[in-house]
């Protein structure tokens, strides 16, 4: 049988923990209580999807290896669905009004439409609309 997780924890590095929690609060988003503390949050982001937001200092106690400075390389890319085009363009504009900045220009592939942000700590976001319609003409 194959392995099927429960759920997913994205573990991020932030300089400033209450900096990066009032920015996805900003964006509509909610914290877990029970697995936020002074030294991380949990970022509810949907049914059993989560991002740990660490402090720094605690996420270095996780790895042996260098936090990578995410304003000069990209390790990963969080990529998010949404419900509609508009619901990706209001996302990325509320991101970019609570601070995070500009990171690669709308794409539209008709069934496919995406826009992206970079949070605080430069981390890179992605929000995607998926039109199933659209997609299964595509075949």
């Amino acid at each position: 049988m194959a392995y099927q997780a429960k759920q997913i924890y994205v573990n991020l590095p932030v300089k400033d923990l209450q900096k990066s929690m009032e920015f996805f609060t900003r964006l509509g988003f909610t914290f877990d209580p029970n697995f936020t503390d002074d030294k991380a949050g949990c970022l509810v982001i949907g049914d059993n999807i989560y991002a740990m937001l660490i402090s720094e200092p605690l996420f270095r106690t996780f790895t042996k290896k260098e936090i990578t400075d995410a304003a000069k390389t990209t390790e990963v890319i969080v990529a998010l669905s949404a419900n509609s085009k508009e619901e990706v363009d209001e996302l990325v504009q509320k991101a970019l009004e609570a601070g995070g900045s500009f990171s690669n220009d709308v794409v539209d592939h008709g069934f496919m439409y995406y826009g992206s942000f970079q949070d605080l700590d430069n981390h890179m976001w992605e929000i995607l609309y998926m039109d199933p319609n659209a997609a299964q003409q595509t075949e």
